[in-house]
């Protein structure tokens, strides 16, 4: 890692996912047609055929879209290597929202690729095991200052979820909770609620079962300490050590994602760049809503592969 880098890599979580991620990549890239292969192997099941050709609604249960998005944000990042080796720049920083911490470990070495899979896997069983324990649901806020919501919150029993960005944050709770704080929250001015399509009240105390089953798991494990510093949702501080990403992964489960403060992090840090490498733009969108000053850049799919070809002269 250069200390004078100025680039971090960023990768999403649940949410971005859509049927036929991948495809293009597995068809034109050995280094993704080993990494989705190798996710098969390791679950079990054909992962990769549900990321390539759904069905949307089996793809979008928890205990699939985890170790499906993590799998198709590392095959991109070895097609990156593939194709760009060394001149790709060095990341300063790795962050990922939710799910997309898992994703980080792989890329820092603090988990094998294998089992990383697999442990999303069981954090998605885990979650939506929880979901059906005690119920509950998220919903996304517009255009309501964070103050003012965590009023709605502590009055309706209902906590912030996701701290995305400026006028965007998400809020987790029971299902009559989250509907008694969407009518306070348009009372106190929100533009707009959005039910948000999950199987729970994910960072939230409702999933505590979760919490206490993904101990048992992680416990089993050997994490190494990460090649780059990880920047951990809950505190929007570095991990720099496997104890540390222990604890990061246990009490992510039931509290806020702090992504604005993850990004004014690495910001005050000298990051001038991210790079979102994965399905889908949504980090980017809300990381230009954070800092319109950071440049942004996705790497998703085969046409921003060839936008990272270096130019070839016409040989004559």
């Amino acid at each position: 890692m250069s200390e004078q880098s100025s680039v971090a890599f960023v990768f999403p979580g649940q949410g971005a996912q859509a049927a036929g991620m991948g495809y293009d990549l597995y068809n034109s890239f050995l280094s993704a047609k080993k990494v989705f292969d190798q996710a098969d192997d390791a679950l079990g099941f054909s992962i990769s055929s549900l990321c390539f050709n759904g069905p949307e609604d089996e793809l979008n249960l928890t205990i699939n879209t985890q170790p499906a998005m993590l799998t198709m944000s590392i095959a991109c990042m070895e097609v990156i290597r593939e194709v760009v080796g060394d001149s790709f720049p060095s990341p300063a920083f790795y962050a990922g929202h939710s799910l997309g911490e898992y994703t980080a470990l792989v890329v820092s070495g603090v988990l094998d690729f294998s089992t990383a899979v697999n442990l999303a896997r069981q954090r998605g069983r885990l979650m939506h095991e929880a979901g059906l324990e005690k119920p509950g649901g998220m919903m996304a806020v517009l255009g309501l200052e964070e103050d003012i919501l965590a009023k709605v919150c502590d009055e309706t029993g209902t906590c912030i979820a996701n701290y995305n960005c400026p006028g965007q944050l998400v809020i987790s709770g029971g299902i009559e909770k989250l509907m008694a704080a969407m009518e306070l929250a348009h009372e106190k001015g929100a533009s707009r609620t959005i039910s948000l399509q999950v199987s729970g009240a994910f960072h939230s105390p409702l999933m505590k079962s979760a919490q206490e089953g993904l101990i048992d798991i992680v416990d089993k494990l050997e994490f190494h300490d990460p090649a780059v510093p990880i920047i951990a949702n809950v505190t929007a501080k570095p991990i720099t050590t496997g104890e540390q990403v222990k604890t990061e992964l246990i009490d992510q489960l039931c509290n806020g994602v702090q992504w604005q403060r993850s990004i004014e992090y690495m910001r005050n840090k000298g990051i001038s760049a991210c790079i979102e490498i994965g399905q889908g733009k949504v980090l980017t969108g809300l990381i230009k809503r954070i800092d319109k000053n950071i440049t942004t850049n996705n790497i998703g799919n085969i046409g921003d592969i060839e936008k990272l070809q270096p130019e070839r002269q016409d040989e004559e």
